[in-house]
């Protein structure tokens, strides 16, 4: 593994959602409250919260924000509303989101204030949004294993990441259980990834570092990044072989971002790992 650089100079609030776009070569990410959509020289600013992407085809993504789940077309910059997403909740917001293998996507919502037990995991099928788990406060870590069976997901307080058992149209099927427990160490998950070999990449939140989990949920390796507020971590470049990572400046004094000048910095770091390419979203 190689230390960590700078993907790109662009300072985020609260960077979050980075998706490594297989048809494009390219790397998109956002800054939740800048409410922004980044690539490396363009950026497209939005009247709303918006958190979290998969690709659609070459030039469309499906964009979560705080009311809706939307098509955005890349080329023209403009989207169109696909189905609402706790519209009816004014003072929630999504987060952290993926596309899964059988061409689904997940989203979590939260509290704009994170605001205890405020949020649910809803995922998107084929014309169905249906709500997953709730209560939650903070979902994070939404995340695939290679074979579609198992999906991940956090919720960040409760320092433990869980996982649950797909069916063949990518549907949770009985309880969930804890994968990873981080409880007693200080850690909190944040965004994760899984690579083509199945081991879990989890951004932790306030520590500094994404760190990764074999198939039964022991820590392996962890990965140092310059900023505390490491966010979510994403696979690309060339063959899938470069971990990419976005972090929040948001709430850091003027001593810390002194300190630590990469804050709210993506960043980008060579690993001894194969990323999963990014799944499709089918409409």
């Amino acid at each position: 593994m190689s230390p960590s650089a700078i993907h790109d100079d662009t300072i985020c609030l609260l960077g979050e959602g980075p998706m490594w776009h297989p048809l494009r070569g390219e790397l998109f990410w956002f800054d939740i409250l800048g409410r922004t959509l980044h690539r490396r020289g363009q950026h497209w600013r939005f009247d709303r919260i918006v958190t979290a992407a998969g690709w659609i085809d070459e030039d469309r993504l499906l964009i979560a924000s705080d009311r809706a789940l939307s098509v955005f077309t890349l080329s023209t910059g403009k989207d169109a509303e696909l189905c609402p997403l706790e519209a009816d909740v004014p003072g929630n917001r999504s987060n952290d989101g993926r596309a899964d293998p059988q061409g689904g996507f997940w989203i979590g919502t939260m509290g704009l204030d994170a605001e205890q037990d405020a949020g649910a995991i809803w995922r998107w099928y084929r014309g169905e949004l249906r709500r997953l788990f709730a209560p939650i406060t903070i979902p994070n870590a939404i995340c695939f294993a290679p074979d579609g069976r198992t999906a991940y997901f956090a919720d960040t307080p409760q320092q433990v990441i869980r996982r649950v058992t797909l069916d063949d149209q990518g549907w949770p099927v009985g309880e969930s259980a804890i994968h990873i427990d981080l409880r007693g160490t200080g850690h909190f998950p944040d965004g994760a990834v899984v690579d083509s070999a199945g081991v879990l990449w989890n951004a932790q939140w306030g520590s500094f570092r994404v760190a990764a989990y074999d198939a039964a949920g022991r820590e392996m390796a962890a990965i140092p990044f310059p900023a505390e507020q490491t966010s979510c971590p994403a696979f690309g470049g060339e063959r899938m072989r470069t971990l990419f990572c976005t972090s929040a400046a948001a709430g850091k004094s003027q001593r810390h971002l002194v300190d630590h000048p990469e804050s709210g910095r993506t960043f980008a770091a060579r690993v001894d790992a194969v990323g999963q390419a990014e799944h499709r979203v089918i409409l």
